[in-house]
């Protein structure tokens, strides 16, 4: 298994090799925001900024935007859009496909993998003349301990 300094040293050398090929700058405020993301699940841009100055880092709004667009084109970052205006970010390096339940009082986002949704795409697949690249399935509700009891009488 590969461990999480492993993976740190990993994407550091991927974010280093896509700004030398893409002629773009090496900043250090760049890898601290890398470095941060890859201590995160899921999170928005506000949130890691307040990760970033929780921890003493000098580094502004724009520069996070900036940084999470680099890391997404990169292949660093997945950008996932959970039927909010705010898009939400997880890690993509190492990380095997999943799907995403969420809950729609608290937010909570919790993950899951199902063989059964592999095996339909390949299906799929040999069905019809596409070759999926990726898939995304989300699936929306309220947390069965804490959020459904709230909205008992609301259901």
């Amino acid at each position: 298994m590969t461990s999480p300094q492993d993976i740190q040293h990993k994407v550091r050398e991927v974010l280093n090799r896509y700004l030398e090929k893409e002629g773009l700058r090496k900043t250090p405020e760049r890898f601290m925001i890398l470095e941060e993301v890859y201590q995160l699940d899921h999170f928005d841009s506000d949130t890691l900024f307040q990760k970033m100055i929780e921890r003493k880092y000098r580094v502004s709004k724009a520069t996070i935007y900036n940084t999470l667009e680099v890391l997404e084109t990169c292949g660093l970052v997945i950008r996932h859009q959970f039927g909010e205006n705010q898009s939400i970010y997880e890690k993509a390096f190492h990380y095997r496909q999943h799907d995403h339940l969420i809950c729609m009082d608290c937010r909570k986002i919790f993950e899951f993998c199902d063989p059964r949704l592999q095996a339909t795409q390949d299906l799929l697949e040999e069905l019809y003349p596409f070759k999926i690249q990726h898939h995304a399935m989300t699936l929306y509700g309220r947390c069965q301990k804490n959020c459904k009891d709230k909205h008992r009488n609301k259901d």
